[in-house]
């Protein structure tokens, strides 16, 4: 099978502007029928890039896999939204959720593929008991990583959280206790690395810490692992029972993803 590969997109009108000049809209194949479909799938980083060039490779006739690789998570739902991608490879369900809450979207999540380990890791410290008082943490702004990084500082004992608030949005404005005056400080999720050297504490997803030489089990001050928050295959509603997206669905839960997953020492959610 043919994979065409595209080089990254920068964000915004650059990145439209190329996929303008693709093959047509959505899942367009460009001629008649029997032809070659190119489907558009989105990614970002390594291991999302791997599982779709994996799923390019065992995905079945008369479809192929083009994959647009993006700079951040917003891009690409936004143009999955517009209809000028067939899916995209990027985020877990709550991010997504977010994303349709505020730009009155309609993605839907197709297939879990793989969980994520994600923790909390500090340049200079090796637990949470040496933060000292007033330690900078960093957080990612998006509600549903917020408060995970939240949790996990509720869970290492360093802060106490409103017990009537849901685990899962919580905000900095439902800690109730916080002994150390720790100060929290909210960013983009891609600015999270360049934060690591000189915060007390970051949160980091595994793909970011790998990119500082960093492992969970080895580096990171506590860790969570949640099912609901699987990278997952992620499409539009009107688009999610088509054959394309049937097609994309058995590519990304094929031998060859379980390969690149297993190689990369990812969990599979299949």
């Amino acid at each position: 099978m043919t994979r065409r590969l595209l080089a990254p997109v920068a964000i915004g009108a650059a990145a439209l502007m190329l996929l303008a000049g693709c093959a047509g809209g959505s899942g367009e194949s460009g001629g008649s029928e029997g032809e070659t479909q190119t489907l558009k799938v989105a990614a970002t980083t390594t291991p999302m890039t791997d599982v779709v060039q994996a799923a390019a490779e065992a995905i079945e006739g008369p479809y192929e896999i083009e994959m647009v690789e993006v700079a951040d998570y917003v891009q690409p739902n936004t143009m999955l939204e517009n209809g000028e991608l067939d899916a995209n490879f990027v985020q877990h369900p709550p991010f997504m959720e977010e994303f349709n809450e505020a730009n009155n979207a309609s993605l839907t999540v197709i297939e879990p593929v793989y969980l994520t380990v994600v923790g909390m890791y500090s340049s200079k410290w090796k637990s949470f008991d040496e933060v000292p008082e007033g330690g900078k943490i960093v957080i990612p702004q998006d509600k549903s990583n917020a408060a995970r990084s939240l949790q996990m500082v509720a869970d290492a004992g360093l802060i106490e959280l409103d017990p009537k608030a849901d685990k899962w949005t919580v905000t900095v404005d439902d800690i109730t206790s916080n002994p150390k005056n720790l100060q929290f400080t909210e960013i983009d999720i891609m600015q999270l690395v360049a934060a690591y050297p000189e915060a007390d504490a970051v949160f980091l997803h595994g793909t970011f810490a790998r990119q500082l030489g960093l492992t969970p089990a080895d580096d990171a001050l506590i860790t969570e692992q949640d099912e609901q928050f699987a990278v997952s295959l992620v499409s539009r509603e009107d688009n999610a029972d088509s054959p394309e997206v049937e097609a994309l669905a058995k590519a990304f839960h094929s031998d060859e993803v379980r390969a690149v997953l297993e190689e990369k020492d990812v969990p599979a959610a299949f």
